[in-house]
């Protein structure tokens, strides 16, 4: 294939709202850039950024001594008895996250010609220029600091540290400082929130080149300077932060070197973990040349898929670091973020990394395995104030902060949900499948959540299997029960999955293994229902409630792999039967995406282009290229973004630690194409490549293992053997 993907995106216009500026970030910082030139604005967020509102001191609802009771009257026949099991506190929203300050440069009004702003993501540098006017934004790797040059002849320029954001409270003590210094001057913008010993600190170096700084609160004025180098931190803290130390900290990167020198620092490991995988689809070079905002008016085609893959992975590495993205990534330009900007743990965080281990960016891993192993305290904590049991149990809900779980409420009884330590788990199992190697962190993870298991399944029905009770399948309930209800499918492939992966985990311990595969197997199968779907819940008598949202009991298909066309074909002929059914609810992003992923693991490219093509035809994706929870870009949420290049891979090539299916559900408008450096659960590279003139498949592994190969033409047996690449062509299959 000729030219190839273009790996960024640009406009001919600077942002006008804050959703449609460029972004860059290191996974801790992050910048939100609007690129004008007379107010050239730059949003400064961090992950630690979230507001106390009581959050910072719940915890969960002591209700282990009701449970007993609860399980009886569930068993019972009473479908409305978990209403009850609450200790009667209100709604409690996690912290919310929320922007620090925009750093802005104003000057006097003037029509620049040849504007045009993009942004790299190759190097995660934006840009943005018109006349002699150029600013170049990067959020760095190497130095963890935001870094911004502005160049023009004559610079004239007003500069400060900026609170006045969307939704900022009106309480927020806000203090500026400014002083002038060798190099230009330190700006300092300290925040501490209403009724709360925290606050925030943001410090800001400017190295002036040329011309005269000037004092004018509550920053500076520069006249005349032919460039100005700003290095911006924002910390979160309690107590008095040592402005003047972090002042000489960034003076020392000062000292280490120019912009150029700055940038070339942090390019080196940014674009090493981007270009690991790529993605060309043969697009027409006049499409690939479009600004993002011209692609996403067609709606479709190779380019556009193109440009969101690349943007999707760039933004997915760009936000993950310190912690997973959250529900706005790393960025946003309002304090109002709607459900707190939060991690939501039933369902989004792991859409949204659900490219990582496919896609070569451990990076993204390591950050959900902060986040994971950083709150296994509070997950104790969870099971032994709700459930009276040993192990542990994750929130539904996080701040990044606290991992206890008290958000919940009659309509959302989200303290019932038991699956949820597995399914975040399940990411850092590919992983070790990926690499080859077993974290021992996750292995004592999920040894605590067998040990869970083995205190919580106690109950039995009249023919001796384990009833999961309470059960919850997030956000949903049957059509004629409450939600809090019995065996969900989503609890049962998680309990099953959890107590078998321990128990792999843990050769060394054959005596917990046994006990574990043994408690197991008692646990109920999947039930068909009788539109011959793949019941939510498994328990005789409930309904289905297809119009939803979530897609929690096809957990089994995506991203487990407990059914499959190929090892259960009557399961997987029944949860195809569930995702026909299904409903979209309220159009959210993370549903069509979440049904596109399971359509693919279930064989059927034409389900899988139909639900990419609700969210590229709904409107869905900003300037910036990140995206929107609701149609007509309603809601700034990283769902679709994050989301979608893991949709493009799984229609490609899937893979078990046994298993490569090649080209599963091929989307029918993407004809040709060519993904390479795609990691598989086997320990191998991939690169793949398909067009009219047939299929061609490289794989280079990094182990000795026997695999089976399946494509359209059927299932064959391959010896792999590493550092030998090995070649696979649609005439040899």
């Amino acid at each position: 294939m000729t030219g190839g993907p273009v790996h960024g995106t640009w406009e001919p216009r600077p942002a006008a709202r804050w959703e449609d500026g460029f972004l860059s970030g290191n996974g801790h910082h992050g910048a939100l850039v609007f690129g004008d030139p007379n107010d050239d604005r730059v949003v400064v967020t961090h992950h630690t950024l979230v507001r106390p509102n009581g959050a910072e001191h719940a915890k969960p609802p002591e209700l282990a001594a009701q449970l007993p009771a609860l399980q009886d009257r569930l068993l019972a026949g009473e479908l409305t008895a978990a209403e009850g099991f609450t200790d009667g506190r209100p709604l409690q929203w996690v912290q919310p996250f929320h922007p620090a300050f925009q750093t802005r440069l104003r000057r006097p009004p003037a029509d620049l010609p040849r504007y045009r702003r993009a942004v790299d993501f190759a190097t995660g540098e934006t840009t943005a220029a018109g006349g002699d006017w150029t600013s170049r934004v990067f959020v760095s790797r190497a130095d963890d600091v935001i870094v911004q040059q502005v160049t023009a002849r004559g610079l004239t320029l007003d500069v400060l540290l900026d609170h006045r954001l969307p939704g900022a409270p009106a309480r927020l003590a806000v203090g500026h400082g400014a002083l002038l210094t060798p190099e230009g001057a330190a700006l300092s913008l300290r925040a501490r929130y209403p009724d709360s010993d925290r606050s925030y600190t943001g410090v800001t170096l400017l190295a002036v080149t040329g011309g005269s700084t000037t004092l004018a609160a509550p920053g500076v004025h520069i006249e005349g300077a032919r460039s100005v180098l700003l290095l911006t931190r924002v910390r979160r803290h309690t107590g008095e932060l040592d402005v003047a130390g972090e002042t000489r900290a960034l003076r020392a990167l000062l000292a280490d070197g120019s912009y150029e020198e700055l940038l070339d620092r942090h390019t080196r490991p940014h674009r090493t973990a981007y270009e690991r995988v790529t993605l060309d689809l043969a697009a027409d070079p006049a499409e690939r040349a479009l600004p993002g905002s011209e692609l996403l008016k067609r709606q479709r085609g190779p380019a556009l898929l193109e440009r969101l893959f690349a943007a999707g992975r760039y933004h997915l590495l760009s936000a993950g670091g310190l912690l997973p993205p959250r529900l706005t990534g790393l960025w946003t330009g309002d304090w109002d973020t709607a459900w707190s900007g939060a991690f939501t743990t039933d369902a989004n965080v792991n859409l949204q990394t659900a490219s990582a281990a496919a896609a070569a960016l451990p990076e993204v891993t390591d950050a959900l395995a902060a986040l994971i192993h950083g709150q296994l305290d509070d997950w104790r904590e969870n099971a032994r104030a709700i459930f009276g049991a040993r192990g542990v149990v994750a929130p539904p809900h996080t701040d990044g902060e606290s991992g206890l779980t008290y958000h919940f409420s009659r309509e959302y009884p989200l303290h019932l949900w038991t699956a949820g330590a597995d399914w975040l788990l399940k990411p850092l199992v590919d992983h070790d499948d990926t690499r080859g190697a077993r974290d021992p962190r996750t292995a004592a993870a999920l040894a605590e959540v067998a040990l869970f298991y083995e205190d919580f399944l106690t109950r039995t029905d009249d023919e001796g299997r384990l009833v999961v009770v309470p059960s919850y399948s997030p956000e949903n309930r049957p059509a004629n029960a409450s939600w809090g209800a019995l065996n969900a499918a989503m609890d049962l492939s998680a309990a099953r999955h959890a107590l078998l992966t321990a128990a792999d985990y843990h050769p060394d311990d054959p005596e917990r293994a046994d006990r574990w595969r043994a408690l197991a197997d008692r646990l109920p199968p999947h039930r068909v229902n009788a539109d011959g779907a793949l019941a939510e819940w498994a328990r005789p008598g409930l309904d289905d409630t297809y119009d939803h949202r979530h897609l929690s009991h096809l957990y089994g298909v995506w991203p487990l792999d407990e059914i499959t066309p190929y090892d259960t074909p009557r399961l997987a002929a029944a949860a195809h039967r569930a995702l026909e059914l299904r409903g979209a609810e309220n159009d959210s992003a993370h549903g069509h995406l979440h049904h596109a992923l399971i359509a693919a693991r279930l064989r059927d490219g034409h389900r899988v282009a139909h639900a990419l093509a609700q969210v590229l035809e709904g409107d869905f994706f900003h300037a910036s290229l990140m995206s929107a929870h609701y149609p007509h870009r309603d809601v700034y949420n990283a769902d679709a973004a994050h989301t979608l290049p893991a949709v493009l891979i799984e229609a490609l090539v899937q893979s078990t630690p046994d298993r490569l299916v090649l080209l599963p559900a091929l989307i029918p408008a993407l004809p040709a194409g060519e993904l390479r450096g795609v990691r598989t659960r086997f320990g191998a590279e991939l690169d793949l490549a398909w067009g009219p003139d047939g299929v061609r498949a490289v794989l280079r592994p990094h182990r000795d293992h026997r695999i089976e190969v399946r494509t359209s033409s059927g299932a064959r047996s391959l010896d792999l053997t590493a550092g030998e690449d090995h070649v696979l062509t649609s005439g040899t299959w």
